[in-house]
């Protein structure tokens, strides 16, 4: 059999955030893929080890989960005012799927320093002390992001005292503006209302809010579907009807928020919409362990990334989240006490995320101008992956 030598391409295993990824330099790829299509697609699922039947990536650097099965690709920017383009790729495990359809805002922590540490702002921007802000232009969803990364003598600093509830150990905080989150023309709600009713086949008719904010997402109450708002990953990941119900829910949400046509087309876009359900607050035991009180809380929230309960939350849903928080009437509102809101806490599985937003009603259409938020990021390994 003839021997065939394995390709040997530059990159960067990241944590951002809750997640994890392979980073690459747009040009340190082969050319057949430096351009979106098949060639691609099928050298970053063989990088993270996709299609697995057994579910585990074995055999790439994906983790197993839809937070460690990601790639980012970065390039200086294409367009004015920014200093890179920042491409995002959600990696099917069992699938050879690659969904491309929006942002991962846990990554997008990442990238800044990416940039930084290859060359792609120019130095004359970098202080020696300091905070320098990262242009970024995010490709998959057209929207701007500043990304404020600490630099300390010339270089990325990582290390620190900030501590992101789903991540074990401390590091240096990395704060994020998501510029105008709104998907389209500032339209944050499809259908124009604030809550609509979702008639769900086998379920019934359900009060959801759907927003484009971040990462287009549906908001359901949690006591409407049989939930407490208080759930970690066993409870619901281990629940084969569970699953298969929530997802139901998530694609009927997709073709009402006109992101489909048909209901079977969602199995091939999971990665977009995301289905989160919320509460009040309560008292609960987060993953860790870690007692997590109703009074240091606005709000719970638990949140569905490629069908599973995600084991902390999406920084892009964390922006949906902020962004329907701070309009009066939604779900989300509603479910952290209603009024104008700048802000809220929210528990989720591992702990709990504060996240800031501003929004404002602009000739009877209510608009988002800024999510702020702060994660954390470092280098894990550098070097070469081999495929």
């Amino acid at each position: 059999m003839a021997f065939q030598a394995q390709l040997r391409i530059p990159a960067t295993y990241m944590r951002g955030g809750t997640s994890k990824g392979v980073f690459f330099n747009l040009t340190d790829l082969p050319a057949a893929a430096q351009v979106a299509g098949e060639a691609r697609d099928n050298l970053l699922l063989r990088v993270i080890g996709s299609p697995d039947p057994y579910g585990k990536q074995t055999d790439g650097m994906g983790g197993a989960t839809s937070s460690t099965s990601k790639t980012v690709i970065i390039a200086k920017s294409s367009q004015a005012n920014h200093d890179i383009d920042y491409l995002f790729g959600q990696v099917a495990i069992d699938k050879a799927v690659i969904d491309w359809s929006g942002n991962c805002g846990n990554l997008t922590s990442a990238v800044g320093a990416f940039a930084i540490n290859n060359g792609l702002v120019e130095s004359s921007r970098i202080p020696d002390n300091g905070v320098v802000t990262v242009r970024v232009w995010q490709a998959n969803i057209e929207k701007t992001i500043l990304v404020h990364v600490p630099i300390t003598n010339g270089e990325v600093q990582e290390t620190g005292d900030f501590e992101l509830d789903g991540v074990t150990f401390p590091a240096a905080e990395v704060r994020l503006d998501f510029v105008d989150p709104a998907d389209g023309e500032g339209a944050l709600f499809p259908s124009g209302n604030l809550v609509d009713e979702l008639d769900v086949a086998g379920i019934g008719v359900l009060k959801v809010t759907m927003i484009n904010a971040g990462i287009p997402t549906i908001f359901v109450n949690a006591e409407d579907i049989g939930y407490k708002g208080t759930e970690l990953q066993e409870a619901i990941n281990s629940d084969v009807a569970a699953l298969e119900k929530l997802e139901l829910i998530r694609a009927h949400g997709a073709l009402k928020m006109g992101l489909i046509n048909h209901l079977n087309e969602a199995q091939k876009r999971q990665h977009t919409p995301k289905l989160a359900f919320v509460a009040p607050p309560s008292n609960y035991l987060a993953s860790s362990g870690k007692e997590v009180s109703a009074s240091e809380i606005d709000l719970l929230v638990r949140a569905m990334s490629m069908g599973k309960l995600h084991h902390a939350m999406m920084g892009t849903a964390a922006v949906a989240i902020g962004t329907a928080a701070s309009i009066p009437g939604t779900l989300v509102n509603l479910a952290a006490g209603g009024g104008a809101l700048h802000a809220v806490q929210f528990g989720h599985p591992s702990g709990t995320l504060k996240v800031g937003a501003e929004s404002n009603k602009v000739e009877g259409d209510w608009q988002v101008t800024k999510v702020t938020m702060s994660r954390s990021a470092r280098i894990l390994m550098e070097g070469w992956v081999r495929v």
